[in-house]
């Protein structure tokens, strides 16, 4: 019995070495412009997954989610905030999406991937490792009216976000962060968006 706990033992620390020197070594690319290894990914992406799901559970949506105020709120924060990584209708993704790895998802598919629940986790809290920042000084109704305005997006045209946003402007942005009415940000306005 002692000569297998003391080969298991042998083992594990061979194996913290061989970490610990691989670590180390520098050998890992840790560059954007290098993909993960297809095992990193699958590891790193289903860590992601489990860990939203389970930090997600029990939170619940307001019963208005669907209310046009809050769309037209989401709307502001998305413009201003989100669609320079994730593009919007009309509005494609800025250049320093373009470098970040992994890139920043379209979110088009985003109310059906995840519930409003896990949507809100992401929002508040960020991802690690993503370039996905949390956003801890909105609100918690800032953060459903963007889950609202994410639900609307799979169906929207270009159009329908442009009005949205015209919407928004005229609101005078959403409560956090609202930018004042007659401001536009240079990307909506050569978009056609105000």
């Amino acid at each position: 019995m002692r000569r297998i706990l003391a080969t298991v033992f042998v083992v594990v620390a061979v194996q913290l070495l061989a970490a610990v020197a691989f670590v180390y070594s520098g050998m890992f690319n840790v560059a954007a412009t290098d993909p993960h290894w297809s095992l990193t990914h699958a590891v790193l992406e289903t860590a992601r997954v489990r860990s939203i799901k389970a930090h997600a559970a029990g939170i619940r949506p307001p019963d208005n989610l669907a209310d046009q105020k809050r769309i037209v709120a989401g709307t502001s924060h998305f413009a201003e905030h989100c669609s320079s990584c994730h593009s919007a209708p009309g509005v494609e993704t800025g250049e320093m999406a373009k470098g970040m790895y992994p890139s920043p998802p379209a979110l088009t598919g985003s109310a059906k991937q995840w519930s409003p629940g896990e949507l809100f986790w992401i929002i508040r809290n960020g991802i690690k490792m993503s370039g996905m920042p949390a956003w801890p000084d909105h609100s918690d109704e800032d953060i459903w009216s963007i889950i609202a305005f994410l639900d609307k997006l799979p169906n929207m045209s270009e159009q329908d976000y442009g009005t949205l946003v015209k919407e928004a402007i005229a609101a005078g942005g959403h409560k956090t962060h609202g930018t004042p009415a007659d401001e536009c940000a240079p990307k909506h306005r050569e978009a056609g968006h105000c």
